[in-house]
């Protein structure tokens, strides 16, 4: 998905205005006015079939465009280098596309000089870490979906230990662990989670090694935070169960894959892109960008396989339910590894404390490298 890996989260967290206390300063300022009709492209940093990430996306285009009556132009494999962006945008432009949706963090500066070069264009990026008066980053609180796709794990799960391939040791990829177990927690509260750090987003490789090493050690459903559909081929080949992320991992692993945390930025890109249309759309009233709940769109989850208890699914369900009507899932009491309060009873973490979650909470095995 994202290659620049050390400044990830801090990037996201910082572009968010976010302190640790999620407190977020606000602006004003009139809405932005597009020149003429919406013509839209979108540029993605990979290619549109790679299974994941920019799958997704590419996804999500094709289901805006019956929703809103429109083409999209797309452009693929346009990689994380500001001048091929700009030059991949500039061409795009000149062909009369004035809403432009990039495709990576890695996106972010390019997209930004691009904003301030061309007002009257409407900027957006995916996991951008930039904003301006006609651009917006968004991203997913990722955490949802996990948590339920955690139940999921801990009703499958005969063993009471699953498993998770997590790919850097950063906030919005240890919020995904946390929140898997305390989404197995709901249906099983003796249930305990190994999880392996790759190290890399996409290394199918590195990925195949950590699910195997899970394997090892008793686990029987694998959960993931990585791009590839890997982890799920693994618990395919050993006769076990597995949950997927970004899209429906049951094209791969038809058998094992049992729910998949999925992205649906269509639910957040379309209505977003009708309010540029209509001159509502107003990035300054946004100035970090948009963090979106399962309830805006973002993610959510593709359930249920035939294997899950229909108790369990019914639980799912309702904790899905729960989530739209402002379930947070990390209400305290939360306790890390060493037994520390990290998040008090009665309590939720602000933003902030999401971005910068930098434990693992108690229940977990396993160390943040």
């Amino acid at each position: 998905m994202i290659k620049k890996l050390s400044t990830f989260a801090i990037g996201i967290a910082i572009a968010l205005g976010i302190t640790m206390s999620g407190k977020i300063d606000q602006a004003s300022a009139s809405a932005f006015k597009l020149d003429g009709e919406p013509k839209v492209a979108m540029i993605y940093f990979s290619e549109v079939n790679d299974g994941g990430w920019t799958q997704a996306l590419y996804e999500a285009r094709e289901r805006m465009e019956a929703e809103l009556g429109m083409e999209i132009t797309w452009v693929e494999k346009v990689p994380e280098v500001a001048s091929q962006f700009i030059n991949a945008a500039e061409r795009l432009i000149r062909r009369g596309h004035n809403v432009i949706i990039g495709g990576a963090f890695g996106h972010s500066d390019a997209i930004k000089t691009m904003s301030e070069k061309h007002p009257n264009v409407a900027f957006l990026n995916p996991a951008g870490t930039t904003n301006g008066p006609n651009l917006n980053g968004f991203y997913g609180r990722t955490y949802e979906s996990q948590y339920l796709c955690g139940i999921a794990a801990g009703g499958l799960t005969k063993t009471n230990k699953i498993g998770f391939v997590a790919a850097n040791p950063f906030g919005l990829v240890n919020w995904t662990v946390n929140a898997y177990l305390l989404g197995a927690r709901q249906v099983n509260p003796d249930v305990t989670l190994n999880v392996v750090y790759t190290g890399s987003w996409n290394d199918p490789v590195k990925e195949r090694s950590a699910a195997q090493a899970l394997v090892e050690q008793g686990i029987d459903v694998i959960g993931q935070h990585v791009d590839t559909p890997t982890p799920q081929v693994v618990a395919q080949e050993n006769g076990i169960f597995g949950t997927g992320h970004h899209r429906d991992m049951r094209e791969f692993a038809d058998q094992a894959t049992q729910c998949s945390s999925i992205w649906v930025w269509d639910r957040y890109l379309a209505p977003t892109i009708k309010s540029i249309a209509a001159g509502t759309w107003n990035p300054s009233e946004r100035p970090y960008g948009d963090f979106v709940h399962i309830s805006s769109g973002g993610t959510d989850i593709s359930c249920c396989g035939d294997k899950i208890p229909a108790d369990v699914a019914a639980k799912i369900e309702s904790e899905r339910q729960a989530l739209l009507n402002g379930k947070h899932v990390f209400e305290g009491p939360i306790y890390d590894q060493e037994g520390n309060i990290r998040v008090k009873a009665g309590e939720t973490p602000g933003d902030g404390d999401l971005w910068g979650m930098d434990y693992l909470i108690q229940g977990v095995i396993g160390q943040l490298n």
